[in-house]
């Protein structure tokens, strides 16, 4: 009788982990349980509807410290199974991913379906058995078998659970894995936007800045990164970034605290008052809303000359001693009152999961539960943005894959 491997969960864990069990042991049946309609849901949304599958970084321990939780863990997880092997396994598969300035790594044809579509076909090929809109509700041991039970009543036998059911928002939604024995590091959301309600900067939605540093007052919290400006507040790399690794730190704050974005990082405060002089000498008769010295969006800049009370069509010559020190203020530390937090709920990514000192690192097995495995999300894993949580789903995915069908095969 063949063995069977349940994965609970359709995302890129539980697809990776199904679509490579069945491919290396021919004669496992796998079969994906999955709550809702949708399959591949992040896959499909993220990087704006292109899918970082992963990124360019091919030094491990540089690659580990891209993780505010975890980082000991994926250390021992990526000798494995790393970006290599990621980029790899996709060209095998007739996927090219190509590598952007940031590191970033995308189908080349800049199109998410091409990877869903990739692990669509591994599954079909394979004989990969999906079922639909049905969510476990209690795995139960039985001897050297588990018992899932479903949300209808139904229920299931399988020899080997893989859970990779993605990072929930509440703890209690992990109740069905606690009666397994194992903890949980409290949920709370990474990767989200800062709020700033009624602030004026939200009339520049859609401005981005190359390059901005972002400090949380009262920290030791900063990013320099991409920032983007939104209807609703600040986004963007800086900020997602910034949201990772304050997560916990953030959430004690219930989302209320003041930040300091430094609009020309590269430039410290005495060189940046001693640039202004020289052009209030060398652009004397320029108007200052005409073009600035330093890179911006133009509609940036001119929003920072009237916040600090500057007439766009003020002469250089003219700038006065105290507009001149107000814009150094405002270009170094523009102070913003962060109010709240924005997430996307298809994109959503927790800190929390599954204590990791209950997991075998080199297996994904439980260290209490003989036959159940972990991948992905589920964990007290998360990257930063950049393509660091897809490249954790790979890894876990895959090497759960590993240990089920040598484990499977040895069993026949």
């Amino acid at each position: 009788m063949k063995q069977q491997l349940t994965v609970i969960g359709g995302g890129a864990a539980g697809f990776f982990c199904a679509v490579n069990a069945a491919r290396l042991n021919p004669l496992l049946k796998v079969v994906i349980v999955e709550k809702s309609s949708k399959l591949l849901a992040k896959v499909k949304v993220s990087g704006g509807g292109r899918c970082n599958v992963t990124h360019a970084c091919f030094d491990i321990a540089t690659m580990s410290r891209k993780y505010p939780r975890g980082q000991n863990f994926v250390k021992k997880t990526f000798h494995q199974f790393f970006t290599t092997d990621t980029i790899e396994w996709f060209k095998e598969r007739n996927v090219t991913l190509i590598t952007e300035s940031d590191g970033r790594m995308f189908p080349s044809t800049n199109s998410a379906a091409t990877i869903t579509d990739c692990l669509l076909r591994e599954a079909n090929k394979y004989g990969v058995e999906i079922i639909m809109n049905r969510e476990v509700v209690a795995v139960q041991k039985e001897e050297a078998h588990f018992k899932l039970l479903f949300n209808n009543n139904h229920s299931i036998v399988s020899d080997y659970v893989c859970v990779a059911a993605g990072g929930y928002p509440k703890a209690t939604m992990f109740n069905w894995l606690l009666q397994l024995g194992h903890n949980i590091e409290t949920p709370l959301p990474s990767l989200f936007t800062f709020n700033l309600p009624s602030n004026a900067i939200t009339q520049l939605m859609g401005v981005s800045v190359e390059q901005a540093t972002v400090k949380i007052v009262s920290t030791k919290l900063a990013e320099t990164a991409p920032l983007l400006i939104t209807h609703w507040g600040l986004s963007g790399p800086a900020v997602l970034k910034l949201s990772a690794w304050g997560a916990r730190e953030l959430a004690a704050m219930s989302y209320e605290f003041n930040i300091i974005v430094n609009w020309v990082p590269a430039i410290k405060e005495p060189e940046l008052r001693s640039l202004l002089q020289q052009y209030r000498n060398q652009l004397a008769y320029q108007k200052l809303g005409s073009k600035n010295q330093f890179g911006l969006p133009a509609r940036l800049w001119d929003f920072i000359l009237k916040h600090c009370g500057i007439d766009t069509n003020v002469r250089w010559a003219d700038l006065s001693a105290t507009s001149l020190n107000k814009l150094v203020q405002i270009l170094n530390q523009h102070g913003f009152k962060v109010s709240g937090k924005t997430t996307f709920k298809e994109e959503f990514v927790t800190a929390g999961g599954i204590q990791l000192n209950e997991v075998e690192p080199h297996t994904m097995m439980s260290k209490l539960q003989q036959g159940l495995f972990f991948a992905g999300e589920i964990l007290n894993v998360d990257g930063i943005t950049g393509g660091f949580n897809f490249q954790n789903a790979w890894t876990t995915g895959w090497i759960a894959a590993k240990t089920i069908a040598d484990l499977s095969v040895t069993a026949i």
